[in-house]
Formats: C-alpha cells, sequence, structure tokens
C-alpha cells in the first residue's frame, strides 16, 4: 500500500462558477501508476466545495437554484456582521456541501457513474485562486 499526492490551483471566475476536475482527477491516478484505491479530493477552503453531478447546463442552474432557496444570499447572517464581508451564505454553503469527494479506483481508472463529474464549486463572493488535492491511497 502506498500513497500518492498532486497539488493543482485552479482560478474561478466568481460566485456560482462549476468548474469540472473530473479530467484531472483521472490523470492524477493514470500518473500515479497505481493499479487500484481511494482516491480523495479535497479543496482546502471555507467558502468552496466539491462534489459529484451530472454537470449539465440544466443540473448546473437547478443546482444554483436550489442553494439560493435553501441558503440565500441576502439574509443576514452572523458572520456578515462579525466580518463585514458579506459571504456567511458561503460559509454556510460549503459546510453542508462538503470540502472532499472520494472516488475508488481500479485497473488505474476512476470509478464513477457515467455522468458522474467531480466539481469544484465556487461558492463565495468573487473569484479566487484555490488550491485543489489529490490525494491517493493504493497499490
Amino acid at each position: 500500500m502506498g500513497t500518492y499526492r498532486r497539488k493543482v490551483s485552479i482560478g474561478t471566475k466568481g460566485p456560482g462558477d462549476i468548474v469540472d476536475v473530473t479530467s484531472l482527477v483521472e490523470e492524477t491516478v493514470r500518473s500515479s501508476g497505481m493499479d487500484q484505491g481511494m482516491a480523495l479530493v479535497f479543496v482546502p477552503h471555507s467558502t468552496a466545495a466539491l462534489v459529484t453531478i451530472e454537470n449539465e447546463p440544466g443540473l448546473r442552474k437547478d443546482l444554483a437554484d436550489a442553494l439560493e432557496r435553501t441558503f440565500p444570499a441576502d439574509i443576514e447572517y452572523q458572520h456578515h456582521l462579525r466580518w463585514g464581508d458579506g459571504n456567511g451564505h458561503s460559509h454556510v454553503r460549503s459546510a453542508f456541501l462538503g470540502t472532499s469527494v472520494s472516488l475508488p479506483f481500479d485497473q488505474g481508472r476512476l470509478e464513477r457513474g457515467t455522468w458522474q463529474q467531480v466539481v469544484l464549486l465556487e461558492l463565495d463572493v468573487q473569484g479566487r485562486q484555490r488550491e485543489l488535492v489529490v490525494q491517493l491511497l493504493g497499490e
């Protein structure tokens, strides 16, 4: 059993940006030389999230609408009152969605559903440079 780690920087365009990182994770698995194991994808930021979705325009819109209905940006958050940065909703959304995704891989290939992609969600009030960590455990 061994590990393999890759860090990359990804720029986001702004709030609601969805960046498909599936090919980056797949390429990391291929380049690791490992046959099977687990891939952990992690974004070390409290106003971003990682999820798996069917990355198509309709679902991207549905996801944005659901986040706004569930965690509205235009209500008062205690975080706003303390820091005045207007991104309390961003932190709450990230806490509920999560900052990591784990996927198995076998025969050097990521195992995922046919329509399932790994995406980074920008939840903050502006675009940012996000660090992404892909950590593999396997053989």
